[in-house]
């Protein structure tokens, strides 16, 4: 059996603490991130009572939209990164 990891994260106000499988923990972390940016996006978008508000907005675009898919651009950008990165290495050996 896979051994569990402690790890904290942040959900809008709110601190959790929750365990996972090491190899989730990216996966957790990327999500967490886009949550947290979407929470800050229908905050300054919409009109709300309170974080719950802004929560539930969330969730349901989460469970409307393809959230792998959302991830997959943050990984896309990352790797576009890279990429480029690389380029600049081989340009200045040769």
């Amino acid at each position: 059996m896979e051994e569990l990891i402690p790890v904290n994260i942040l959900v809008g106000d709110r601190n959790y603490r929750v365990k996972i499988k090491p190899a989730d923990e990216e996966n957790l972390r990327k999500t967490i991130k886009l949550v947290n940016t979407k929470l800050v996006e229908f905050k300054t978008n919409f009109a709300g009572k309170d974080m719950q508000d802004y929560i539930a907005m969330v969730l349901i675009w989460l469970a409307t939209e393809q959230p792998s898919t959302a991830i997959a651009n943050e990984d896309t950008k990352e790797i576009s990164v890279k990429i480029k990165a690389l380029q600049q290495l081989i340009k200045e050996s040769l």
